[in-house]
C-alpha cells in the first residue's frame, strides 16, 4: 500500500522541489568522485563527504514531510549547513589531490546554489500565512488544498530564485 504522504496529485510531493533535484544531482556526483580509487582508499573523507550530501536531500525531504514549517525550516538549515560542510569536505580533498580545483569550484558552487535556494526557501516559510498541514482544519479537502497552495508557492519562490541568481 502507498502513503499518501509519498505519492499524491502533481505538485505535491518532496520529489518535485527544484532544490531536492538539486541537491540529489549534487549527490550523484559526490559518489562518482568518491569512487575513484586514490579517493575510495581515503575511506574516513570518502564516508563523511557522502553523508554530508546525502544529509542535503534528506533533511529536505523529512523537513518536507513533518508538516510544518516551522519544523520544514529546521530541518531545512540542517540542510544548508549540510552544504557547508561538503564545500569544506571537497577542499579537503583537493588538498589531498583527489579532485582537481576546477572540480572542487564547480562542486562547490553547485552547493552555494543550493544554499541559497535554502535560504529562499526558508525566508518564504518563515514569511507565509499558512503553517503547514499539521496546522491546518482536519478535513481531508482543506488539507489537500493548503497542501496545494504551499507547494506551487513553494515552486514558485525557487523559480524565481534561480532566475535571480540566473543559475543552470
Amino acid at each position: 500500500m502507498k502513503s499518501s504522504n509519498a505519492e499524491g496529485p502533481k505538485g505535491k510531493r518532496f520529489e518535485e522541489l527544484i532544490v531536492y533535484q538539486r541537491a540529489r544531482g549534487l549527490v550523484k556526483e559526490v559518489y562518482a568522485l568518491t569512487r575513484r580509487p586514490a579517493f575510495a582508499k581515503d575511506w574516513g573523507l570518502s564516508d563523511q563527504i557522502r553523508r554530508a550530501a546525502v544529509s542535503i536531500m534528506s533533511n529536505i525531504a523529512e523537513g518536507f514531510e513533518r508538516g510544518s514549517n516551522v519544523e520544514f525550516v529546521q530541518f531545512l538549515y540542517v540542510a544548508k549547513g549540510s552544504c557547508g560542510e561538503v564545500r569544506a569536505q571537497l577542499t579537503v580533498a583537493m588538498d589531498q589531490g583527489y579532485v582537481s580545483e576546477l572540480e572542487r569550484e564547480r562542486l562547490s558552487d553547485t552547493c552555494r546554489v543550493i544554499s541559497g535556494m535554502l535560504s529562499s526557501f526558508i525566508n518564504y516559510l518563515k514569511g507565509a500565512k499558512l503553517q503547514g498541514p499539521k496546522y491546518t482544519p482536519s478535513t481531508r479537502n482543506q488539507t489537500a488544498e493548503e497542501v496545494e497552495k504551499r507547494i506551487s508557492a513553494l515552486r514558485a519562490a525557487q523559480e524565481a530564485n534561480i532566475r535571480s541568481r540566473g543559475a543552470p
